[in-house]
């Protein structure tokens, strides 16, 4: 790769003028096993140059230890582009937004109640270069300055959105720099004067995120930015789902527009996203104010849907580029096979309530505690104490409960308590007069990822009450779910498993269920999750995210790299029940 950089209003290589045309890619959002199809079919559609953000939590799952292995292998995915033909923009600052978890940053800088995010506060910075001195090296290597294809690097993201303090970009700049970084380097926000009044930086390049209006988006940063090059950084030529909303989609030929007005006015753009992927685990993240989780899939309505098939937004736009770039006849990898595996009965269960010990050693705490002040980061936790009785019907309230309880009366379900839903905020108890055993168990269902709110702990965050009386003297198990390979299920006899699935089916028990898919050829495939009601499904240990009967996600996307010829194990976590214990492989997404 040569030099790359700008002069005057152009972008240059070698000193001659190019223009980007990228696309997002996540490489934590693909099975490495397919980048390089998605990056071939991002060439293939006329771009020159690929994105992404690098997700930090994914790096360094708990303080100093790295993981760059399997899907988080950055280098490689980085590596691949560079084999096929394309550019690299990394955007590595600590904090991505994304729609993942925490955006990116990792939940364990919550252990420490006094620590400040996205600012100069110096226990926050320290963590932040602990980070960079692994992170940094295996990218130097790879950076256009040293013959790789990085071109350019992001030191915050959209900064202008959340703060203002120059100290702290202009320290994140020099951290780079000085770590070996020599690349361009960049800033991006929306195209308001107090994003850009917030987020830019001396002495390095500002671009400008939006979806539509492009002439007025490139004014308002000729504003603060004369005479430079512009660049769209995200073009957000789709959305992503919440929970519980419709699925969000947009008119290719709205977009194709818009992306002709862009090249016209001889502008740079980064499609955001072109291939969206998944949210695989509990990576998804949430938005504020009214608590919203982002959904498993991060389809996006892009030009390559989740399983990394052309859209008609993929034609619609190559019809454009072709008009200011020769790029001859379209090939396509070949189409990844899809196959529905019809349905297989789950045979082994375990209730949580009832074997809670061998799941987790339990804890003893005078309040109860968040996740992050336990070292747990994501999953589930389960507080339990004694009311004393006898008690009057009254209300139970959980303090700022983050995200979802369920409440047990002595094991009985009692009903649920949920985040910024006014008529879930209590429920109702009655206590008898030898006492009652109080569980609650807290979904994490994700971490705000923007917006002012980021600081979100998990599970119970300030307290639990029955009506004015606070209960302390807790009993806690965290739940993690980071593996499900010890979990001691039971094979039900005809008579057992009638009673159980009875028990599981209706009674609202948090059941795990166990069931094995039989197959000879491997092929992506969906997991049609209907008439199941919340819960968390692994395939072969892999965790492949959440499922929700709110929607308007369906179905659960298993690329075929995740299966195996012969037995493959399904695990199902499911909080409140399902009408028959039967999951059911198709060879079509459902997103409604």
């Amino acid at each position: 790769m040569g030099m790359f950089n700008f002069q005057g209003e152009n972008f240059t290589m070698d000193g001659n003028p190019i223009r980007i045309i990228s696309g997002a890619i996540h490489y934590f959002r693909v099975v490495p096993e397919y980048w390089r199809d998605r990056l071939l079919k991002l060439k293939a559609c006329g771009f020159n140059t690929v994105e992404t953000y690098v997700a930090w939590n994914l790096h360094e799952p708990k303080q100093g230890e790295f993981n760059f292995a399997g899907i988080a292998d950055l280098e490689k995915f980085i590596e691949i582009a560079g084999e096929v033909g394309l550019m690299v923009i990394v955007r590595p600052s600590p904090y991505i937004c994304a729609e993942w978890e925490f955006g990116g940053l990792p939940a364990w800088l919550l252990a420490d109640s006094d620590m400040r995010l996205r600012c100069f506060h110096q226990p926050f910075l320290d963590k932040v270069d602990a980070y960079y001195d692994v992170l940094l090296p295996k990218l130097e290597p790879l950076l256009c300055t040293n013959g790789g294809p990085i071109i350019a690097m992001q030191i915050e993201n959209e900064y202008g959105s959340y703060g203002n303090d120059k100290k702290y970009l202009n320290y994140l700049k020099d951290s780079m720099q000085k770590r070996g970084i020599d690349v361009l380097l960049f800033t991006s926000d929306g195209p308001l004067d107090y994003m850009l009044q917030g987020g830019m930086v001396e002495g390095v390049l500002a671009t400008v995120n939006f979806g539509s209006s492009p002439d007025e988006s490139f004014e308002k940063l000729r504003e603060y930015q004369p005479d430079k090059p512009l660049m769209c950084m995200e073009f957000w030529n789709g959305w992503f789902d919440h929970w519980g909303e419709e699925h969000h989609t947009r008119d290719a030929g709205d977009v194709a527009q818009v992306l002709d007005e862009m090249l016209k006015a001889n502008a740079s753009v980064n499609f955001y996203m072109f291939h969206g992927g998944t949210n695989f685990g509990f990576y998804n993240g949430a938005n504020n104010p009214e608590y919203a989780p982002t959904i498993t899939s991060y389809d996006y309505d892009v030009l390559l849907d989740e399983a990394g098939d052309p859209t008609p937004k993929f034609h619609a736009v190559r019809k454009v580029i072709e008009n200011y770039v020769e790029l001859g006849e379209l090939v396509l990898p070949d189409p990844i096979k899809k196959k529905s595996y019809g349905q297989v009965h789950m045979t082994e269960q375990i209730g949580l309530l009832d074997h809670l010990d061998a799941f987790s050693t339990p804890s003893q705490h005078t309040c109860p505690e968040p996740m992050e002040k336990l070292g747990q980061d994501y999953g589930f936790i389960m507080y339990t104490t004694h009311i004393s009785g006898p008690r009057i019907k009254g209300s139970l309230f959980v303090q700022d409960v983050h995200d979802r309880a369920m409440i047990f009366l002595d094991d009985k379900f009692i009903g649920i308590i949920e985040r910024d839903h006014k008529e879930m905020l209590s429920v109702e108890l009655e206590i008898p007069h030898q006492g009652a055993k109080l569980s609650i168990l807290v979904e994490n269902m994700g971490r705000t990822n923007y917006g002012p709110l980021l600081k979100d702990y998990k599970g119970i965050t300030e307290g639990a009450r029955f009506a004015n009386q606070f209960l302390y003297d807790w009993t806690i198990h965290t739940l993690p779910l980071d593996s499900v390979s010890s979990i001691p299920f039971a094979v039900k006899t005809a008579v057992d498993k009638d009673k159980d699935e009875a028990k599981a089916n209706k009674a609202n028990v948090p059941t795990f269920f166990k069931g094995t898919l039989e197959i000879d050829e491997l092929a992506d495939t969906f997991l049609n999750m209907a008439g199941w009601t919340k819960g968390v499904v692994y395939i072969n240990g892999f965790n492949l995210g959440r499922y929700w009967e709110r929607g308007p996600q369906k179905t659960l996307y298993v690329p075929a790299p995740l299966l195996k010829q012969g037995q493959n194990e399904i695990v199902v976590f499911e909080l409140h029940g399902c009408s028959e214990p039967c999951v059911t492989f198709v060879d079509k997404a459902s997103l409604q």
